[in-house]
């Protein structure tokens, strides 16, 4: 029996025959024997059946550990096909970081060459804080340099919060933070409020808040000696009037925000203001200044300042003096207007009651200017209007006589004076003196009225005094064929028309400048920030009445402060006195008549006027008449004006004139026959 060579154990080949039956190492096909020991058949190719038998058995195999270094080997190879390449790695990585740092470059490019200025002016906006400096608001000035109103430089303190905490200060020797605390206890005692008060103030995360406001400089300079992280201060300024209240209602007022609220500072609010500054600078984060930083300065223009007319000592005196009779007659209200007789500047401008133009608050209902803002019935002080017409239109005489009744019957009413009175023998100049309604009517019935409002107007009633105070009112003054039948006799002596003070004033400055009438002046003129001034054009002139009558009409009114006439009170001893009383119903707050009007106006020397002054008492209780209450103010404020100019007595002897006629007329029985058949008619209210 034939033996195989797969069994022969031990043979030299034994090894390699075993090899290549089992794992076909050699390439060369197996050969299987036969069950029956014939010769070995070549080996068939694996159906697909077979190859997955095949692959699972090998699996088989490998797993089962039969071949360590066989099964060890095919893990490793599985390893590598699950894992990225080393290389491939480094170049993935490498082209990531090269992608990434490319949109970086391209942002960079972007920041440092196309948007760079943008980026860079918006950095700097980040960091810039503008602070609005406010620019000094003008003076106002008397004609004498006093001020009455002026700005001084104040401070408001800020606070960023956030930076307060790390403030430091040595305690007991040693640097400490005592943060807020330590701030809140420096303050208090400085800005004057309690602890409470500024602790919330400086407590919390805000940049920006109000600590105090409208400090002192001086002040702030022992706050910014602290050194307290966060604090700061805002320029601001405060209006302050020295001369207070004797001046208030004509310079006005600024309210608590800085803008104008009445007077002069409204009226020339424009040139006052100025123009506002800024202050650019770069604060870091913490809210320091920088101080290498952007800093720019905007300098503010202050505003120009008005100087006036007004003399400060006699506006102080007439302020006084008016502010005494009101309360002394218990009066609703008081004026004083003093005029330079030549030039019509206004000296002086009184009002009562007036307030505290620096406290505002407590003002009431006392801010406007009477002189300016209060149309009122001038009752006999228009005498002297119909006296100039009458005297220029050569109707009359100072000699002219007049009979003068009780009771004058014209236009369905029986007119009537102050006082019941037999049938007087009058001059012209005598009705003057003594202020008779009648006296006046029988006269200025004479003149057309068309020529009456001529005279007028020319006089400055009806029209605005070209000052243009804010609230001024023009005053009423129907046209002529407007006016009703008994206006007509009314307007004569001072009812059915309304003026103000200024033009009341006005009136007697013209008779005083020889029947040129001048427009009043308040402003003398500005002053400019470099020092040059702009002074305000002088007012034109205009003729009323010649030279002859505006004489002797003044020389008429120096007998109504004489013994025979209405103010006597209103005398200066040494001095001569041209002058008027008035004494006109007063229209309410109803549109009624209710209470007086007591006036009186007058200017001196008689004979070389240098002031005109007219006093204005509305309503007075204690006394009416207004050579009785108004006569007294103007004794003392011209007395003073004529003394604070240094103004002599021109010691000149007074005029004569005769008040009466010695022989009466024969048809004075007749005129008073006539008067009593109308004496059922009401008459109406006189003035005096």
């Amino acid at each position: 029996m034939k033996q195989t060579r797969g069994h022969n154990a031990g043979g030299p080949g034994e090894g390699r025959l075993t090899r290549d039956s089992t794992s076909g190492a050699a390439g060369k096909p197996a050969r299987r024997r036969s069950s029956t020991g014939g010769a070995a058949r070549p080996a068939r190719a694996p159906t697909p059946a077979r190859k997955t038998v095949a692959k699972k058995a090998s699996a088989s195999t490998r797993s089962g550990g039969r071949s360590p270094a066989k099964s060890g080997s095919g893990a490793a190879r599985k390893a590598r096909v699950g894992v990225v390449h080393p290389e491939r790695r480094v170049r993935f990585l490498l082209l990531a970081g090269l992608f990434v740092l490319s949109l970086f470059g391209a942002q960079l490019f972007r920041l440092q060459a196309l948007d760079s200025s943008a980026v860079a002016s918006a950095a700097l906006k980040s960091r810039l804080s503008i602070v609005a400096v406010p620019a000094l608001r003008g003076d106002i000035t008397a004609f004498n340099g006093s001020v009455l109103a002026t700005s001084i430089e104040r401070r408001s303190v800020t606070v960023d919060q956030t930076a307060v905490p790390s403030y430091k200060k040595k305690v007991n020797g040693v640097r400490r933070t005592v943060g807020v605390a330590g701030a809140v206890a420096d303050l208090a005692p400085i800005l004057g409020k309690p602890e409470a008060e500024i602790s919330t103030a400086l407590t919390g995360v805000r940049r920006f808040g109000y600590v105090a406001k409208d400090i002192s400089v001086s002040d702030w300079r022992k706050v910014r000696a602290l050194g307290i992280p966060g604090i700061y201060s805002e320029p601001t300024t405060r209006r302050s009037y020295p001369t207070a209240a004797s001046a208030a209602s004509l310079v006005g007022w600024v309210r608590g925000d800085g803008t104008a609220g009445g007077g002069l500072e409204l009226l020339f609010n424009k040139q006052l203001q100025g123009k506002p500054g800024e202050s650019t600078f770069e604060r870091s984060r913490d809210g320091r200044v920088i101080p290498t930083g952007d800093q720019q300065i905007t300098p503010a223009v202050p505003g120009h300042d008005v100087q006036l007319t007004i003399n400060s000592d006699l506006q102080w005196f007439a302020q006084n003096s008016i502010a005494q009779k009101v309360n002394e007659t218990r009066a609703l209200s008081g004026t004083v207007v003093v005029m330079n007789a030549r030039t019509a500047q206004l000296a002086a401008v009184a009002s009562y009651p007036t307030f505290d133009p620096g406290n505002i608050a407590k003002a009431g209902s006392s801010l406007k200017n009477n002189a300016f803002e209060e149309a009122f019935e001038p009752g006999s002080i228009a005498k002297v209007m119909t006296a100039a017409a009458a005297l220029q239109e050569g109707v009359a005489t100072p000699a002219t006589p007049v009979v003068v009744p009780n009771r004058l019957p014209r236009a369905g009413q029986s007119f009537r004076d102050s006082h019941d009175h037999g049938v007087e023998r009058l001059t012209f100049a005598g009705v003057i003196a003594q202020s008779s309604n009648i006296g006046t009517m029988m006269v200025g019935e004479k003149i057309p009225a068309p020529t009456l409002e001529r005279y007028f107007r020319a006089f400055g009633v009806g029209r605005s005094t070209g000052i243009h105070f804010p609230g001024e009112t023009p005053g009423i003054f129907a046209r002529s064929q407007d006016w009703s039948d008994s206006q007509r006799f009314t307007v004569m002596y001072g009812q059915g028309l309304a003026v103000n003070a200024i033009q009341a004033a006005g009136v007697f400055q013209t008779i005083a400048n020889e029947g040129l009438r001048v427009p009043p002046t308040l402003v003398a003129g500005t002053q400019n920030a470099d020092g040059t001034r702009t002074p305000t054009p002088p007012r034109t002139p205009v003729r009323v009445i010649s030279t002859s009558t505006a004489t002797t009409l003044s020389q008429m009114l120096e007998f109504v402060v004489g013994d025979g006439g209405t103010a006597r009170q209103a005398k200066i001893p040494g001095y001569r006195v041209a002058g008027k009383t008035g004494t006109a119903d007063r229209v309410g707050e109803n549109g009624r008549y209710s209470g007086k009007t007591a006036s009186f106006i007058g200017f001196a020397p008689a004979d070389k006027p240098e002031f005109v002054v007219a006093v204005i008492l509305q309503n007075p209780i204690r006394g009416y008449f207004g050579g009785a209450t108004a006569g007294p103010v103007f004794k003392d404020v011209m007395t003073y004006a004529l003394q604070e100019f240094g103004i002599p007595p021109t010691g000149t002897p007074s005029p004569v004139m005769k008040l009466k006629t010695e022989d009466a007329p024969a048809s004075a029985d007749k005129a008073e026959a006539a008067l009593k058949a109308g004496s059922g008619l009401k008459p109406p209210t006189s003035s005096r």
